[in-house]
């Protein structure tokens, strides 16, 4: 069982990534707002415990299946101990059944992410961001006050890779992060 965590500033690239990478190894995609947007739809806004709840249910449930893996989308705090623990959680359910954990961090300067904040396919997956100015205004608040990029050397883990993928397409993003960790192909 193998767990991908695929971590990212907001719009950096991380569901079309894991889109790609999906179509190409058997690991299965559960982006962040596959859980945040039901529930913003049932309650009508956004509810962290009910989307951290949803979250442990699938995670628990799918570390126990012979599945080859997940995918999970996650904008990281580095800045927040809270982002931390609930990294080391989500690797303990894992690594508890056998597991291998592997995180890659996608960077891309704002310029960047500020475009692909407004793309098709972002619009279409994640109702919550059609409102391109009011998701692009988070994405100015969030920088505020949340470091989502990690410093050199700050991330511990040995199964760690940091992509630049301001100038990669999905496609080859998820190319060299198969590689990279030997993910087994389709």
């Amino acid at each position: 069982m193998r767990l991908l965590i695929l971590c990212g500033a907001q719009a950096v690239g991380k569901m079309t990534v894991g889109q790609a990478l999906a179509k190409i190894t058997p690991l299965k995609l559960f982006h962040n707002h596959m859980s945040i947007e039901p529930v913003i739809k049932l309650f009508g806004s956004y509810n962290g415990a009910a989307v951290d709840r949803l979250r442990q249910v699938v995670f628990e449930e799918f570390a126990k299946t012979d599945n080859y893996g997940m995918i999970f989308t996650y904008v990281w705090a580095f800045s927040e101990q809270a982002d931390w623990d609930y990294v080391a959680w989500l690797r303990k359910v894992f690594e508890d059944q056998g597991g291998v954990v592997d995180i890659v961090e996608l960077i891309a300067p704002q310029e960047v992410r500020l475009q692909r904040n407004r793309t098709e396919n972002r619009l279409k997956e994640k109702p919550s961001k059609r409102d391109s100015d009011h998701a692009e205004g988070l994405i100015y608040r969030l920088e505020e006050k949340y470091r989502c990029v990690s410093e050199p050397d700050e991330i511990p883990y040995d199964n760690y890779l940091r992509l630049d993928n301001s100038h990669l397409s999905p496609e080859e993003a998820a190319q060299i992060i198969a590689d990279h960790f030997g993910y087994q192909r389709l």
